[in-house]
């Protein structure tokens, strides 16, 4: 029988500090078979919001999970910002939290997204910290029709305490 080849090394989880981060976010309870088009759909009105109003992006696309992982799911979409953005229709301002926060980078496809979280919250209770009720991946690869699903890089965030 022949071996499969040799994948990506596991993910290995770290202990970062991260200091709060403001954002515009569009938020909303949206079933996970949903979630690609309220994607979307959040990402069309953030940009004409942020474009409207001279704020600017600091960085990458973000999507924070209010509560337990669920389905329907408590959502934040938006882009951290260099400074607050006026509410516009389904736009906000909004934060992302500082402090102690377990981080590890999640390297494939979208549908592998669920077991890095897994291990991400298996890692967490291994070391007897406490997870917050809230958690955010950042899209640190923007995905494409044409690219590879395994190009796809999204940074796992989960708040700790302990």
């Amino acid at each position: 029988m022949q071996q499969p080849a040799a994948g990506p090394s596991e993910p290995v989880p770290e202990i970062v500090a991260v200091k709060r981060t403001v954002t515009a976010a569009v938020r909303d309870t949206v079933p996970q078979a949903d979630l690609p088009s309220f994607y979307d759909a959040s990402f069309r009105a953030l940009a004409q919001a942020i474009e409207t109003q001279g704020v600017q992006i600091t960085g990458p696309a973000f999507g924070l999970f209010h509560g337990a992982s669920g389905d329907p799911a408590d959502i934040e979409v938006g882009f951290p910002t260099d400074r607050p953005i006026e509410p516009d229709g389904g736009v906000a301002p909004g934060a992302l939290p500082g402090g102690r926060v377990v981080r590890m980078v999640h390297a494939g496809a979208f549908d592998g997204l669920p077991a890095s979280w897994a291990r991400l919250f298996a890692w967490v209770g291994e070391q007897s910290l406490n997870p917050a009720p809230l958690q955010w991946e950042v899209y640190l690869t923007e995905p494409s029709p044409d690219m590879n699903p395994d190009d796809l890089r999204v940074e796992l965030n989960l708040p700790v305490e302990g």
